[in-house]
């Protein structure tokens, strides 16, 4: 039904998008290291890979970002070889060729884990979600067969419907793009044992999100890191049993 929606409402749309585009401050990526080595025991490394959310937008610091809340926990139990590959405005084809050209120059990269943040990006774009699935199947491919990752942890397409940035009809057109996405993901996911889906986090209310009403805010990468975490401490307890 929103396809139809966008096409009797088309122009309107764009030029809604056009306006929030340039009204709308556009926030830096977090500033600090991008990779390192922190913690005692035994050795984990792990890759946080994709978008302006990986990237940190939204907070000052990496250590306020995913990137610093899921080394600073995980750094408790293991020695962390961590890394953080991710650009602001980046959708999935443009992370993969971003991974390619890490691979191409670095040459051999290992990384147990991989957490990945991807998705509003391609719902911005005109992407049909059956290619953006086959996208995200390319990506696994490579993330699987290149990096040796044990533990793979993509990040559900956040609820766009949620962003107080956006205006209305805007916003719900936006929501429910976002969540056709999902629907297809979780498809997907059902179907893909290699990989485990993660809700985004802390609800995308106002008090929770940054500045520019788009981005998330220090309470949900807090809330999102420590979900990963979660789900990497079940899983490593989970290989060393069996």
């Amino acid at each position: 039904m929103h396809y139809l929606f966008f096409i009797l409402l088309a122009p309107f749309l764009f030029l809604q998008g056009h306006k929030v585009k340039k009204n709308t401050p556009k926030l830096p990526e977090a500033a600090g290291p991008r990779e390192g080595a922190v913690g005692s025991g035994a050795g984990l490394s792990v890759l946080i890979l994709g978008d302006s959310a990986a990237a940190g937008v939204g907070v000052a610091s990496q250590q306020q970002a995913l990137a610093g809340v899921v080394v600073s926990a995980l750094a408790k139990r293991y020695q962390v070889d961590w890394r953080l590959l991710a650009k602001s405005g980046y959708n999935t084809a443009q992370t993969i060729d971003m991974l390619q050209q890490a691979l191409a120059k670095q040459g051999d990269m290992r990384f147990e884990a991989v957490v990945v943040s991807l998705g509003v990006n391609d719902v911005l774009s005109p992407l049909t979600v059956n290619k953006w699935i086959r996208q995200q199947q390319a990506l696994i491919d490579l993330i699987i067969q290149e990096l040796n990752c044990r533990h793979l942890i993509l990040t559900r397409v956040p609820p766009m419907g949620d962003f107080p940035v956006l205006p209305q009809p805007l916003r719900w057109f936006l929501g429910q793009r976002s969540q056709a996405f999902n629907r297809q993901l979780l498809r997907y996911a059902r179907q893909e044992p290699r990989f485990t889906l993660l809700d985004f986090g802390h609800q995308l209310n106002c008090d929770a999100m940054a500045t520019d009403g788009f981005h998330p805010g220090e309470l949900i990468y807090k809330d999102w890191g420590k979900s990963v975490v979660n789900v990497l401490l079940a899983q490593e307890a989970n290989s060393n049993v069996n």
